[in-house]
């Protein structure tokens, strides 16, 4: 790996394109060999989960809308597949915008936690929809997931989005852009401005995911992957960036982020070095925000030791400063304790979280959130006696370069002045965890949230794609679609 030190530059100083990171991005895109056999099967799980979250919710209302209006974009020729239907192919840039929010809504497709949030397989949707919309087969495909993903994992590990209280969206754009740009074998220069392009029109605050949480935190990773097909598009047909873009005086650094004088350091492969960076990243085992992941298993655990919920005073989960502030009372937002909050709320409360997976011993994607669930008297009243603080020993195992800890240690106290603790530091599921997910798992929760959805017939002909991901022909890319009954009439209307 090569450390890319990343600073303001005066632009009197006429910074060389390749000295950028933007170009350094790019130059990753094209130089990237074919990925490695593990990183091949990873990539293919990774479609399988994005595949099985999406089936979950393809009748969520946020989903539909964004199905009907890529459904109004039908494409002259070529196109690419819209999750749920048959038949029509739409625009590449309206197949991502559809297929990222369905992927998207339910918060429970991967994850990567470093310097700043991301979920990876965001990145899987506009990819795959330019791949299928000029014909590209499995193995450029694979080799165009591996980028992105290393690209997201190099921005994420080295830049801090949030403490600017800007949208980890802002990684997404140039991630896209850089894979579509690998996909497609596109020059360096091309690729350059197409990541310029995205970063500019992709940043965005953090208040999609604060306070009172709407459907646009679904929407918002799929705009970004729309954004980047458009700017591949812009790019190919001769059009610059602006630039510098990270590093220019009225760049991102300087105005957004931390200031002329900070640095930022971005670990990248060298040319032709593996990409591997999707094995650091991790998927979820329960439908909610990935740093409740852990505490979600530990409440289950706690369960048989506490007996009856009932009998707790108070709850305080001493956990990391993202945790805390985050998902944890540290945000400072009364919706977290709120019984009408939204779904997109509920998912971002750790104290909603923790109070229904300790009485119930279980999590589930949709009955969790129920509305009559998150108004039961009993769960309300425990809910506001859990309350989260940061520790900074947490802090720094979040932050710890090898081996990351998103988890933290309950403190329950208890009617009878007795007191329980219990700590966990990753979920069952992540690769150092108890159960680590490994490709059975990723198809045992493909069936799970299909169930209903999709027949069994479909089900087994997308694994059967899925699974051959890097070997695949360009029809069979093309092929790489769920289909689940759903019409190609638009239920809801709008300007298109």
């Amino acid at each position: 790996m090569v450390t890319h030190v990343v600073r303001v530059s005066p632009s009197a100083d006429r910074l060389p394109v390749t000295g950028q990171l933007a170009w350094k991005l790019a130059e990753l895109a094209v130089h990237a060999p074919s990925p490695d056999p593990d990183v091949a099967e990873m990539i293919a799980n990774r479609v399988i989960d994005n595949a099985g979250v999406a089936a979950a919710s393809l009748l969520r209302p946020p989903v539909a809308a964004a199905r009907d209006q890529a459904l109004a974009h039908r494409a002259a020729s070529g196109g690419a597949g819209v999750f749920g239907v048959a038949g029509p192919s739409v625009s590449p840039e309206w197949a991502a915008w559809a297929n990222g929010v369905a992927v998207r809504e339910l918060d429970f497709h991967d994850t990567f936690l470093a310097a700043d949030y991301s979920h990876p397989a965001d990145n899987i949707p506009p990819i795959l929809a330019v791949a299928q919309h000029l014909g590209r087969t499995g193995a450029e495909l694979a080799r165009a997931i591996a980028v992105a993903y290393e690209v997201q994992v190099a921005l994420v590990g080295g830049i801090c989005l949030h403490e600017h209280k800007i949208d980890h969206v802002a990684h997404l754009g140039p991630s896209a852009a850089a894979g579509i740009g690998a996909l497609l074998g596109l020059p360096v220069e091309v690729i350059y401005h197409a990541i310029g392009q995205a970063l500019h029109t992709t940043t965005a605050t953090r208040q999609s995911r604060k306070g009172e949480i709407s459907s646009w935190k679904a929407y918002a990773p799929a705009f970004a992957g729309k954004a980047a097909i458009e700017a591949v598009d812009r790019a190919m047909r001769g059009q610059g960036a602006p630039a510098p873009i990270y590093e220019g005086e009225d760049g991102v650094i300087a105005w957004l982020l931390s200031g002329p004088g900070a640095e930022y350091a971005v670990e990248l492969p060298a040319p032709g070095e593996a990409t591997r960076g999707i094995l650091r990243t991790y998927t979820k085992a329960h439908s909610a925000e990935y740093q409740a992941q852990a505490l979600i298993d530990l409440a289950i655990d706690l369960r048989a030791r506490i007996g009856d919920p009932a009998k707790v005073e108070r709850i305080t989960i001493h956990t990391s400063h993202h945790t805390h502030h985050v998902i944890g009372s540290g945000a400072g937002d009364p919706q977290k304790y709120d019984p009408a909050a939204s779904r997109e709320t509920l998912d971002h409360s750790l104290p909603y979280i923790f109070a229904v997976a300790l009485q119930d011993g279980a999590w589930h994607h949709v009955d969790s959130y129920l509305p009559e669930r998150a108004a039961r008297p009993d769960t309300v009243e425990l809910w506001r006696k859990i309350a989260t603080l940061e520790d900074p020993e947490w802090t720094a195992a979040y932050h710890h370069p090898e081996r990351r800890a998103f988890g933290g240690r309950v403190v329950v106290e208890l009617a009878d002045g007795s007191t329980i603790e219990q700590s966990r530091a990753v979920a069952d599921a992540h690769p150092d965890g108890a159960r680590p997910f490994a490709r059975a798992d990723y198809i045992a929760k493909f069936r799970a949230l299909a169930a209903g959805a999709v027949s069994e017939t479909e089900k087994d002909r997308f694994l059967d794609l899925a699974t051959r991901l890097a070997g695949l022909t360009a029809a069979e890319v093309a092929a790489l679609n769920l289909e689940a009954g759903i019409g190609s009439v638009p239920g809801t209307k709008g300007i298109f």
